[in-house]
């Protein structure tokens, strides 16, 4: 086994599984490349879904309590906006995939994942000006954004599966495992940064602590991702979204 890696045995019991995830936060560490039974993987989706709707609960109620003091809180993007089954089918499911190749894709330390978000996000960056760039007069300008992004995202989508294959026999780099620890909290630092964009660039400073559940959330994404695989951090990713969404139509449902 590499120096930096640890080998991580499938958990028995949500129990077990919590305290591996907090052992794991101790010490952040690259386990071994060992396939993980699928049922393994999916019981610890499930098994930290739960962890996560549990801190989610505390946190939402602490920002109950704030805002039953009086105190204002910045609303984000979703509060004044209506959600309809575009909005939810982007939450939901391409918010989770987008994310998740941009935040943990690369964690593996693997040269293929690594190369793959660097590449695939710089040919969809920019396939996406290019195209957006060819449109002529204002009207067709913003018309062409949409289009644009989604070509420019199936080509970025296209690169990084041809890097991930041509280099998936490669193990993970040895300044990468070094390095991970500082790597596996930077990711979950810039995940829940990028959600202050949810709010006005006037309230981002007072939003910090609003995006607290990003970073716990992204600390517990970031474990499935390693550990589990990169589908299980984004089923996990989809199920919290999905909860999110349901709790603010219950709630516009009730108001």
């Amino acid at each position: 086994m590499d120096a930096g890696t640890t080998s991580l045995a499938p958990a028995n019991s949500t129990r077990g599984e919590w305290s591996q995830f907090a052992a794991f936060l101790k010490c952040p560490a690259l386990p071994a490349r060992a396939p993980m039974p699928r049922l393994a993987s999916l019981a610890a989706v499930l098994r930290l879904f739960l962890l996560d709707v549990l801190v989610m609960a505390g946190l939402l109620a602490v920002a109950g309590a704030v805002m039953s003091s009086g105190i204002e809180v910045p609303k984000t993007a979703l509060a004044d906006m209506e959600i309809g089954a575009d909005i939810a089918l982007a939450v939901i499911f391409f918010a989770p995939l987008a994310e998740e190749f941009a935040f943990r894709g690369w964690l593996s330390g693997r040269p293929g994942h690594v190369l793959a978000v660097l590449l695939g996000s710089l040919v969809a960056l920019g396939t996406t000006v290019l195209l957006f760039a060819t449109a002529t007069g204002p009207a067709e300008s913003m018309g062409a954004i949409g289009p644009a992004a989604l070509k420019g995202g199936a080509a970025g989508l296209v690169v990084a599966g041809l890097t991930v294959f041509l280099l998936r026999d490669r193990d993970a780099m040895g300044w990468f495992q070094r390095l991970f620890p500082l790597l596996f909290w930077l990711s979950a630092v810039g995940f829940a940064s990028v959600h202050l964009f949810n709010f006005k660039p006037e309230e981002m400073m007072m939003a910090l602590p609003l995006v607290l559940p990003q970073f716990v959330t992204g600390t517990i994404l970031g474990y499935l991702r390693v550990n589990y695989g990169l589908w299980a951090s984004v089923l996990l990713h989809a199920l919290h979204n999905g909860a999110f969404i349901g709790l603010v139509l219950l709630a516009g449902s009730s108001a």
